[in-house]
């Protein structure tokens, strides 16, 4: 009988046809824009981290951050790795989309993507583009649903606008996944990416996952509530959103003032929400 050091001795892993791994993030950020009266709060904006590439396949056209897996490291360093190398941005957390594995998805091979949907603060940002990156840039995001199972993917940066249409594939274990319709030039199989890391990124901001990511260890109940409407593309009444968060967050005795408004208390994520 051949034992196990025997087979592996043995073993040609050459012998079978290999697939390349890359890992791709969606890095999300909500923008705060030009505060033009203390009586309002400024507009928020949800941005994508996007770069222009720099190198074929897809010269010169928009991609998410991403590369090839090293021997040395997990898919989840590799997501990590790239978009630091790439952008000198470190994500406040990261999140498993799913698996990109369409054959003809890349024409340089069969290579599939694992993606990742990531947090980024604002305050942290520092855009330095490296690598086979010729230019990064926060596009703002726009995705909504135009007709049964279509939806449209808009993401805007200065003049340059990226219109994506993509239908409804699959909705299972908390992910929805798309098939493209029109890819609006972004490379790759990025624009069902981009849709599948979004509807995800919602589905865990319904339950706050998420949303604290985006802001401080300190914050005003309002700056909490821009985060959620902003990702969830929704206007809710103050009252009724603070009746919904009230679990997850605990108050921390301190006040942000200035501003010409009446001093806001500052509350904090609660380690266990209340049940």
């Amino acid at each position: 009988m051949v034992t196990e050091n025997e087979f592996l001795a043995e073993y040609k892993l050459s012998d079978y046809e290999r697939p390349s791994v890359t890992a791709d993030v969606a890095a999300f950020m909500i923008r705060s824009g030009e505060k033009t009266s203390y009586r309002k709060d400024p507009e928020h904006k949800l941005s994508l981290l996007l770069i222009r590439r720099g190198g074929h396949p897809y010269k010169g056209m928009w991609a998410l951050p991403g590369g090839f897996m090293q021997s040395d490291e997990t898919v989840e360093e590799c997501a990590l790795r790239e978009i630091m190398e790439e952008t000198s941005v470190r994500p406040v957390s990261i999140m498993p989309v799913g698996i990109f594995s369409q054959p003809g998805r890349d024409p340089r091979g069969w290579i599939i993507s694992s993606a990742y949907v990531s947090i980024i603060s604002e305050e942290s940002v520092k855009q330095v583009a490296c690598d086979d990156a010729s230019d990064a840039q926060w596009f703002n995001v726009s995705f909504e649903e135009e007709e049964d199972g279509i939806f449209r993917l808009s993401l805007s940066y200065e003049d340059i606008v990226l219109n994506a249409v993509l239908a409804e594939k699959s909705a299972s274990f908390g992910r929805t996944m798309f098939d493209i319709v029109d890819s609006g030039s972004l490379a790759f199989d990025h624009a069902a990416i981009i849709a599948a890391a979004l509807m995800a990124l919602r589905s865990a901001a319904k339950s706050f996952e998420t949303v604290f990511d985006f802001l401080p260890d300190k914050f005003t109940l309002s700056a909490l509530q821009k985060v959620q409407e902003t990702i969830m593309n929704v206007s809710m009444l103050p009252a009724n959103f603070r009746r919904m968060v009230s679990k997850y967050v605990e108050e921390t005795g301190e006040y942000l003032r200035g501003d010409g408004h009446r001093p806001a208390m500052l509350f904090r994520r609660r380690k266990t929400p209340v049940k």
